[in-house]
């Protein structure tokens, strides 16, 4: 055997971001899975997955990641009614990097001028790479699984990458693998050549974790 080769968990794990051994599906057997097999399990188990060096990874999201995931998409959707630049997608619009890699961003955007024929595919992955992603980090996702998932979104072609942190309420906004930006709540950030025009108050995100219901006695009288 090569030296330089190894087959054992422990190095797949750290090849993979030393991500927890309870996220990585041993059925198809680590480094032999498909996307095919990845269309499928997703079909019948229910769970999302991302496929990384022909491995299945369970993408794992908390609550509070998915909320903020979802208020992202509505302001996103809305910038893009009005401005019809292109489409974007959820983390179960998956789409092809390379061909044994499969991600699923929390938020991606892809342009018109990606489109093949200027019309949406009709793949279950498309190979299809977005110009922006957003990722929002959650307990379960390493250092080295995030600068994995940078080098890899920036190597296939995405322009302007967004790593949301919801427990220090900062967004890194990445031009490239290397240049990064630090903003927190008290900041705006905009979506530069990608997406001119639209910004996203850091203060208003990160506040709708603070949310609570409306004190509906309040001024009644009662």
């Amino acid at each position: 055997m090569n030296a330089a080769v190894s087959y054992s968990m422990a190095d797949r794990l750290a090849d993979l971001g030393d991500i927890p051994t309870f996220r990585v599906r041993t059925s198809p057997s680590p480094g032999s899975a498909t996307i095919d097999d990845l269309i499928r399990i997703q079909g019948t188990e229910g769970r999302l997955y991302e496929l990384v060096d022909r491995t299945l990874v369970e993408k794992v999201m908390g609550w509070q990641e998915s909320l903020l995931a979802a208020v992202l998409l509505q302001w996103l959707g809305n910038f893009l009614d009005d401005h019809d630049l292109g489409v974007m997608t959820g983390p179960d619009g998956q789409t092809r990097l390379f061909s044994d890699t499969v991600r699923g961003p929390d938020v991606a955007f892809v342009s018109w001028l990606k489109m093949p024929g200027g019309k949406l595919p009709v793949e279950p992955v498309p190979n299809l790479v977005p110009d922006f992603v957003v990722e929002v980090i959650s307990v379960h996702n390493t250092r080295a699984e995030m600068s994995r998932k940078r080098r890899e979104y920036f190597h296939a072609g995405v322009k302007l990458v967004w790593m949301v942190d919801p427990r220090a309420r900062t967004v890194a906004v990445f031009r490239s693998p290397d240049d990064v930006t630090i903003a927190d709540e008290g900041e705006s950030i905009d979506g530069g050549e990608v997406l001119p025009g639209w910004k996203v108050d850091l203060a208003l995100l990160f506040g709708k974790l603070d949310r609570k219901a409306p004190d509906h006695d309040a001024g009644s009288g009662t």
